[in-house]
Parts: structure tokens; sequence; C-alpha cells
């Protein structure tokens, strides 16, 4: 007898990037920091009570929560916060949308919202990107028969960015439907609009600290919105888990927020390092989208996408191969240290040469 629900047997669950143990690799395709947390993580980690971990930790992060308010300039009532930004985003199904509702997306986007949407039986609008993978503000504008709208900006896994300005213009025009931006690269761009979220009750803003922040393994995100939308959040994780973010995860959350200039270096090399490297593959026969993210999508105008990306493992250097219809030709690039990406650049060079 097979005892699984009929969403468990239908669903096709969201694909992480691999994470092979077979070998040393030059790890260029899930998007991590390619620099250490900041030192002040490191003392947190170090002069940590063992003995705290006994006990559940504060089930509303009050600490964490008061941290990234002032962060933002909001007030603790505005933050929600979860175990990564994946999980807040998830909740924000079945707080915001129910069955038979539609919300509308990208077609070419973060591939886990179509995932969420299928789990809680919510349908999918799909917006195509451009011929040039930009996501146009104009599609988006009063929007009929959908209950909401999902806006990864900047996209991945195309890395283009929709300015501030026209995503305020996409909440405007929907007064009525929740407009939720997932801004998990959004340290790498200037178009957050994090700071608006009290002029628009439809606005709810998404993050994370684990790209910009280096703390992926640490699994915490957040969610910036007026009350009642993050009242709305709580309901929800308070009917799943209470405790979803750990007292060593907020300990060493707080220590990075407190860190706020090493934090900018380390964007400063990233974004330095993604034009750097983005200008080197050009002049080896690439089409690399404008990336505003820690990552760069390419393609080769010989190569195909899967031949690089065989190529390149093979060689020792990981990058992303998606498979849809539009994107089959393209890899996603992780922007790594200068070292690493010298080390990608030649082995391309090898692979073109063969």
């Amino acid at each position: 007898m097979n005892y699984l629900s009929r969403r468990c047997k239908s669903i096709l669950p969201y694909t992480a990037g691999e994470q092979p143990q077979d070998k040393s690799y030059v790890k260029l395709n899930t998007n991590e920091c390619p620099y250490p947390p900041s030192p002040e993580v490191e003392k947190t980690i170090k002069e940590f009570d063992a003995g705290r971990l006994r006990l559940y930790p504060d089930p509303e992060n009050k600490k964490l929560v008061s941290a990234i308010a002032a962060r933002h300039g909001v007030s603790p009532e505005n933050v929600f916060v979860g175990n990564g930004s994946d999980e807040v985003l998830c909740m924000c199904f079945p707080a915001f949308f129910d069955e038979n509702d539609t919300v509308a997306y990208a077609d070419v986007t973060y591939s886990f919202y179509k995932v969420w949407a299928h789990m809680y039986d919510v349908k999918s609008k799909k917006i195509p990107l451009d011929d040039e993978f930009k996501l146009l503000a104009s599609d988006y504008l009063s929007m009929d028969g959908v209950k909401g709208i999902i806006i990864c900006n900047p996209n991945a896994p195309t890395g283009t960015a929709l300015s501030r300005l026209d995503l305020l213009k996409i909440v405007e025009t929907n007064p009525d439907k929740i407009v939720i931006v997932d801004e998990a690269y959004g340290e790498f761009a200037s178009a957050s609009v994090s700071n608006r979220i009290n002029d628009y009750p439809n606005l709810l803003v998404v993050k994370t600290f684990s790209k910009a922040y280096a703390l992926a393994g640490a699994r915490c995100g957040y969610a910036l919105g007026n009350k009642a939308l993050i009242d709305g959040l709580k309901l929800v994780k308070n009917s799943m888990n209470s405790y979803t973010v750990n007292a060593l995860t907020e300990a060493i959350v707080i220590a990075a927020l407190s860190d706020k200039k090493y934090y900018a270096g380390v964007i400063d090399k990233i974004n330095a390092q993604r034009e750097e490297t983005a200008d080197a593959l050009r002049e080896l026969g690439f089409e690399v989208l404008p990336s505003s993210s820690n990552f760069i999508f390419a393609k080769h105008k010989v190569l195909s996408g899967s031949e690089i990306y065989f190529q390149l493992k093979e060689n020792g250097v990981l990058v992303r191969h998606f498979k849809g219809d539009r994107i089959s030709d393209f890899v996603r690039i992780t922007i790594g240290t200068h070292e690493e990406m010298k080390t990608l650049v030649s082995e391309i060079k090898k692979i073109i040469k063969h």
C-alpha cells in the first residue's frame, strides 16, 4: 500500500545545487560567498556558551529581530525571521494564498516558486522575460486574476535587476495584491525597496544572510513588511514550528550585523570580480547577461551549456547548468575569489582550444 498523500506523490521537488564529495572542487555552483564571515562571527562562535544549547531558543528571537529592525530603520513588528529565506518564502504561500488562488512570477526565475505553489495548490501564472532576459514592469501593472506577485530582484538565475522605480510602480498599481520581492541578492545591487515597506501595505521584502553575509551554513532569512503581513507569517510559523532559528545562529547573525564595514568590503570585492570575469568571458566568445548579483549567467557562441558544465566538472570546477527551454545553453557561474575565477577562465580556455 502506498501511504503517501496525493500532493506528495505528484510534486516535483526543487533540486538544490550539487555538493559532491568525491574530490576537491573550485565550487562556483551555489552562489555561496567566497570569503569567510566577519571576524566578529568567529569570535562569537568561540565565546558561545555551549550550555545554552540544552535550552530552547527564544521562539520570538527578540534580540535578532531588534538587530535586523535597527539595521533597516523599522520597528521590530515589521520583521519576521526564519530558517533561511527559503523557509520564509515557503511560509508566504499558506499565509497569503488560498487553494486555487493564482500567483504570478517570471518564466525564468527561482524555480522553488513553482514547487511551493504546487505544494499549496496555488495556481501559477508565468510571465515571460523579454528576449534579453529582462523582466518588464509593464507586464505586471494592474494584473487581473492573480492574488499576488513574486519578483526575485536581482533575478536568479539571470542576475538581471529591475530598478527601484519600476518595482514600486508594480506595487502601486496592484494595491489589492501582495507583492513579494525576493532580495536574496539585494546587497549586490542598488534596487532594494526594503525602505518602503511602511509606505505600501501590500509590499513584503524577503532577504537572507546566506549570500553577502557568508552564512549559508547558519540558515537564517527574514521578511520586512507591515505588521499585518508579519503577523500572518507568525501565525503560519507558530502552526508549524515554534523554534525556527536556533540560539547559535541568532548569536552569529547579530554579530555579523554589527560589522557593516567588513561586509561592505566583501561586496565590493565580489562586484569588482564579477565585472572582471564577465569581461574575460566575453573575450572568449561568451554572451554574458548584465548582472547585479554575485553570479553571472553566460552562454558560449559554439559550446553548449551542458558541454561546458560537464567538462569543467571533469576538470575540478563546478558551475550550475539548468535544462529549461530558454536557458539550456547557459551556465550560471558564482563569483569566487580572484584565484578561483582565474582557474575558471583558464579551464574554459582549455575547453575552447580542445
